[in-house]
Order: structure tokens, then sequence, then C-alpha cells
């Protein structure tokens, strides 16, 4: 059976269960990359949570608050393909991944040499997919089974990213405006099931299978249905939006 995180990390976690990722707040922010005070107040005003970059970063300042140690790793910083995460050590020096840009839905397990880790197939750490995770020294790759057969693999350099490194690549990210993206963990009976907003389409991910949504013809209706799935304030959304929308012309 698969481990769960401590207690510890977990409280941490969960703090962001809420949390939508999303590539509209730098697109009506527009001013590189927040500082945790300004994601903090962003949220409380506007409902506005960031990318992977921002969720990474304020992760992290909520660990060490909490007196754990973690760091930023990921892949391909600097470039398009960049992503990061977070991993978290326990009380006995386990590592787990901890991964709110892909919305995981717990930290999982990277310790080979615990007895729970066997590289078996898991369910419960991803909405509607089972994964599977190796690691080997520096590197991680995890494999995502979806239910219909399709299998998606991603791989993270575990080495720790140094803060100057880390704010540098997400600065970069921040000025990258090229796909406006909501994804979000909702309910779906008794699962968590993944809704996503990308390219202007919206579906929901459930383990049956992939149940895409009427297409919207404006804005305005994009920023009622963005708003109602996740909060996030449709001033916000529709200047966001307006933007992607401009730049894509």
């Amino acid at each position: 059976m698969a481990v769960q995180a401590s207690a510890a990390i977990l409280a941490v976690w969960k703090k962001f269960d809420e949390f939508p990722m999303e590539t509209l707040t730098k697109a009506w922010h527009r001013g590189g990359q927040r500082t945790v005070a300004e994601m903090k107040e962003h949220r409380a005003k506007y409902g506005t949570s960031g990318n992977c970059f921002d969720l990474a970063i304020w992760l992290l300042d909520e660990f060490r608050a909490a007196g754990i140690t973690a760091y930023g790793v990921g892949h391909d910083l600097g470039t398009s393909d960049a992503h990061v995460a977070v991993v978290a050590e326990d009380e006995l020096g386990s590592r787990y991944l901890c991964d709110l840009g892909d919305l995981w839905l717990q930290p999982i397990l990277l310790d080979p040499a615990r007895p729970e880790f066997t590289g078996d197939k898991l369910k419960g750490f991803f909405p509607a997919a089972e994964v599977q995770v190796a690691v080997q020294g520096d590197r991680c790759e995890v494999c995502y089974f979806r239910p219909n057969g399709k299998v998606s693999r991603q791989e993270y350099d575990l080495t720790p990213i140094s803060e100057h490194d880390l704010m540098v690549a997400a600065e970069a990210c921040q000025h990258d405006y090229r796909q406006a993206l909501v994804e979000f963990r909702v309910p779906h009976g008794a699962e968590t099931a993944h809704w996503e907003f990308c390219d202007w389409e919206s579906f929901l991910s459930t383990s049956e299978g992939l149940y895409p949504e009427e297409q919207l013809a404006t804005i305005e209706a994009w920023c009622e249905r963005i708003h109602l799935r996740t909060g996030l304030d449709k001033a916000v959304l529709q200047e966001s939006l307006s933007f992607y929308q401009n730049s894509m012309k």
C-alpha cells in the first residue's frame, strides 16, 4: 500500500486544496514574478493563485514556515517547457514530490529505500489517472495511466534548485503569454476530477473518461464559466482573457 506523507507535510499541502493552477493572473498582473505577500493579497482580493512557479514559491514559503525541509525541483528551466515542483522531506529524511503545478491530489513518496515504495501503479495521487514512479539517483520519471489507455510521462531532475535560479526561471516564465490555461480539482462522485480550460475549450477528466463542455463564443461567457468553477474574479478574468485573445492576433 502506498504511504501517505507525514501529517506535517499534509497539513501544509492541504492549504492549497482549493487553489486552481492558472496562467491568467500573470496576463492580468504583467509585473513579473510576484512575492508571496503579493500572491496572498491577490488571492484574498481576487481569488487568484498562479502558475507552477507561483505555486511552488508559495508552497516552499509555507513549508519553511512550518519548519519542514523543502526545495524546488523541475525540468527545462528557462525554456518554454519549464516546469517546477517542490520536494519536501519528512522527519525520517524521506522525500515527497509535491506538485501543485500539475494539481496532484497529494504528495508522493520518492524514497526507494522505504519498504512502502514498490514502483507499482498507484491510485489516489493524481486526478483521473493511476501513476507509477521510478527514482534513480536525482532523476524521477512519472508515468500516468489514463482511463482511455493513454500513457504519458514526465521527468523531474530532483537536484535542488537554488533560490536564485528558481527566481530567474520564474521571472522568465511570467513573461510567457502563449497559453491561457486554468486547471482545477473538483469533486466528482466518490473521486476528485480534473477540470481544465485550455485553448478556448474546457473539459472534465474523470476515471470514466473525458467530458468536453459546450463551446462558448464570447469572453464574457468564458469569464462566467471559469468564475463559477474556480471563484476567480470576473474583472481579472475579463482583462486576462482579452489580453490573451489580442496577443494571438
